[in-house]
């Protein structure tokens, strides 16, 4: 990074949020003298946790509960949170008075000087970017170089990486769509980059254009150099869109058979596969890769087992917001019929008859939570007759019912397809009441 490129700035945050990663970006850049606004569509009383951690800060303004064209306007850039809508009125206007928007993640990619993979896909890049870090992580001991672990992960701000990093590190960055559009607007590419899968997701906010979610998404390799290097999932090779000629395809039996990991599950066998592909590429040895791949435990929210209780296995699966996860959930415990399924939420516009099949093969019960997605679920006749369906008010009951219907040797999954957006603060607000309420009521 060029020393003090960030001092005397003047910079537009457009979204703080309450995910952690716009606090350390915001940090950062108040701790290296830039002139900051701050501006987010919640209010100040929402964002109450998040400023808490700013206050000692003398160099934020803040503009709440709405966004103002002049922060727009004479800046030297506006910083994007993830998400912001692609016809978003402040970022036109930016763009149309000549001022630059970057994105966190991508601005750190082109600023650091490191090693970056980068790691996409609607199902799967969460797991397989931890199965990297770990095993680069791993290979990486008692050497000077870092690995970091950054992107789309909770609670983690990319930018202050900058304050560390140094040539011959590594950076494995989970990438969204969204971030990935950063990328896009700086003409930028990881030198690995990993495509896990691509199923139809976030189709609320693409407006039904799944060729333009494919795009952001495809700004992983885009950009790459003579000498970079793509892998991706085989599901891919399904896709309708291109990718380039030089793409390395890897499916499950990339992975050797006898080779036991601790998650469950055909779908973590395959994004074992990429992780053991994508190792091998950064030079990692096999013994290594195996050994920590066996000793990988999972992330939180996804197959979460969360304990044994009455000899009932209780799963968290929060992050399953699509109906293609719930899926690749439910065909994750084998044949039997005995999984309790908490599911429901908000709609995101995705297609939902490939739940009709494995919700009755696999479900014992279905309890649903409110909302958009639960009432199209319903409407669209999703699920069959005779199986037993309980539709609740609050998450508080969803769980004691869950509960009191489990007998030995069942499952209880919360893996919902669909947004927590209406209930909760965002998914992972999901996973926590989860795992909080399953504790209080099997002490």
């Amino acid at each position: 990074m060029k020393k003090n490129f960030f001092k005397g700035k003047k910079i537009t945050v457009m979204g703080l949020g309450l995910l952690g990663r716009g606090v350390g970006d915001i940090a950062f850049l108040a701790k290296e003298g830039a002139d900051l606004v701050v501006t987010d569509l919640k209010t100040k009383k929402e964002l109450a946790q998040s400023l808490k951690q700013l206050k000692r800060f003398k160099n934020i303004k803040y503009t709440f509960g709405k966004h103002d064209l002049k922060d727009f306007e004479n800046r030297d850039f506006i910083l994007k949170a993830a998400g912001v809508p692609i016809d978003s009125v402040y970022i036109n206007h930016a763009k149309e008075n000549g001022v630059p928007v970057y994105m966190s993640t991508a601005l750190f990619a082109q600023l650091s000087g490191v090693k970056v993979v980068g790691v996409t896909g609607t199902r799967g890049k969460t797991t397989v970017a931890y199965m990297l870090h770990q095993i680069l992580k791993e290979s990486y001991k008692g050497k000077k170089n870092k690995i970091f672990l950054g992107g789309n992960i909770l609670g983690v701000a990319t930018l202050p990486f900058l304050a560390k990093a140094n040539k011959g590190d590594i950076a494995v960055l989970e990438l969204d769509s969204w971030q990935l559009q950063g990328f896009g607007d700086l003409k930028i590419s990881p030198q690995l980059a990993i495509f896990t899968t691509f199923m139809p997701d976030h189709l609320n906010y693409y407006k039904n254009n799944l060729r333009k979610y494919f795009e952001d998404k495809a700004n992983i390799f885009k950009y790459q150099k003579s000498g970079d290097t793509f892998i991706a999932g085989s599901q891919l090779k399904k896709t309708k869109y291109q990718l380039p000629k030089r793409t390395r395809f890897v499916s499950e039996s990339y992975l050797p058979r006898d080779l036991k990991l601790s998650v469950p599950g055909s779908h973590n066998r395959y994004n074992a596969a990429i992780a053991l592909r994508s190792a091998r590429a950064l030079g990692v040895k096999n013994d290594l890769i195996f050994k920590s791949l066996q000793s990988f435990v999972g992330v939180p929210g996804r197959l979460e087992k969360i304990k044994t209780y009455k000899d009932v296995a209780i799963y968290n699966d929060t992050t399953a917001t699509t109906p293609h996860a719930l899926v690749s959930a439910l065909q994750s415990f084998g044949n039997k019929k005995n999984i309790i399924l908490i599911m429901g939420g908000s709609d995101k516009a995705i297609d939902l008859k490939i739940l009709k099949i494995p919700l009755k093969k696999y479900c014992k019960k279905i309890i649903l939570l409110p909302g958009t997605g639960t009432d199209r679920l319903l409407k669209e006749r999703i699920i069959s007759l005779g199986l037993s369906v309980a539709k609740v008010s609050d998450f508080k009951t969803a769980i004691k019912h869950a509960l009191s219907d489990s007998k030995k040797g069942d499952i209880l999954l919360l893996s919902p397809g669909f947004a927590s957006f209406g209930m909760f603060k965002n998914e992972y607000d999901r996973g926590d009441q989860f795992n909080r309420l399953v504790s209080q009521f099997t002490k």
